[in-house]
């Protein structure tokens, strides 16, 4: 092999080494604070204990960590939220991140078929006489999101109904501006649908 083949199949295998030891570093950081704090809540990988408290498993880790920054920040409120990270570190946030989306969220079918028939059109097709847009055209055919929006599929109807009616009310202002228009048109039957829906995609 040419020398200088050889050397840049050194340093690209040096370079994944040092990836993979951090990566287990990150994770048995992040486990360790799981283990210390969030499975309480969230679980221990992240399927939620409680549908007041949102499901982790598979959530995007840009956006967790982002929500995580926001809460320590204040730019989303919660008193409880704030405590849990006061003291976590950006590299700790992004470990935290991370690690949930490793993590297979739980499948489960809606408890009410009807109603999540009625969310699925509203979230595939939006309503056209209220001028409320597809919830698919931002978080996808599949409700997956990306790294800036978030995982819908699999999460609690409950919790994600709430969201919804804080995104309305203008209590929740950290994210995307945008979300308080939709919400804005979205009746409360709606707004139970598509979370009724969403939580057995």
């Amino acid at each position: 092999m040419h020398p200088y083949l050889l050397r840049a199949s050194v340093l690209a295998l040096s370079g994944l080494l040092v990836s993979s030891v951090w990566a287990q570093a990150d994770e048995a950081r992040a486990k360790k604070i799981v283990g210390g704090v969030c499975f309480m809540c969230h679980g221990a990988d992240g399927e939620s204990s409680s549908e007041v408290f949102p499901r982790l498993a598979g959530q995007h880790w840009e956006y967790t960590a982002k929500q995580l920054d926001n809460f320590k920040t204040g730019k989303r409120k919660s008193t409880a939220m704030a405590d849990m990270v006061a003291k976590l570190s950006p590299d700790e946030m992004v470990a935290l991140g991370k690690f949930f989306e490793s993590k297979l969220p739980p499948a489960e079918p809606p408890k009410d078929t009807g109603l999540a028939a009625v969310g699925q059109s509203i979230y595939h097709k939006g309503n056209k006489l209220s001028g409320l847009p597809a919830c698919a055209s931002c978080h996808g055919e599949a409700a997956t999101g990306s790294a800036s929006l978030p995982r819908l599929a699999g999460q609690y109807p409950a919790y994600t109904a709430n969201q919804l009616k804080q995104f309305n009310q203008r209590e929740r202002t950290s994210d995307n501006a945008v979300m308080h228009a939709i919400a804005s048109k979205m009746s409360p039957l709606e707004m139970a649908a598509v979370a009724e829906y969403l939580s057995g995609k």
